[in-house]
């Protein structure tokens, strides 16, 4: 349960909106889009609070889960740093997503 007065955590839906202009890249890697970067750069601006950071790595975990086992989960994990952003969690489906939660 959130905190009283807590802001109300990231949807998945809202995650995986800010970065739909990355999933050509991810399937076929190439050049990175520069809306996929700005998805990717919106969605970090968005997850500072800890529910936040939680449900969007939370999201971001089961989309890795799918992915494992191809090259998609290694150009998704990939992206941010190819966009020069440091997300405060990891693409990875093995992550624990409970542990990004200081401020």
């Amino acid at each position: 349960m959130a905190p009283r007065g807590a802001s109300a955590a990231l949807t998945c839906s809202t995650v995986y909106n800010e970065l739909m202009p990355c999933l050509g890249y991810v399937q076929s890697g190439g050049a990175v889009p520069r809306a996929c970067c700005s998805g990717i750069k919106t969605l970090v601006s968005r997850a500072r609070a800890t529910p936040d950071r939680r449900a969007a790595c939370a999201c971001l975990k089961t989309v890795a889960a799918a992915a494992a086992g191809g090259p998609y989960l290694g150009r998704a994990a990939g992206l941010p740093g190819r966009c020069g952003v440091q997300p405060p969690f990891k693409i990875d489906p093995n992550v624990n997503c409970n542990a990004y939660g200081i401020n």
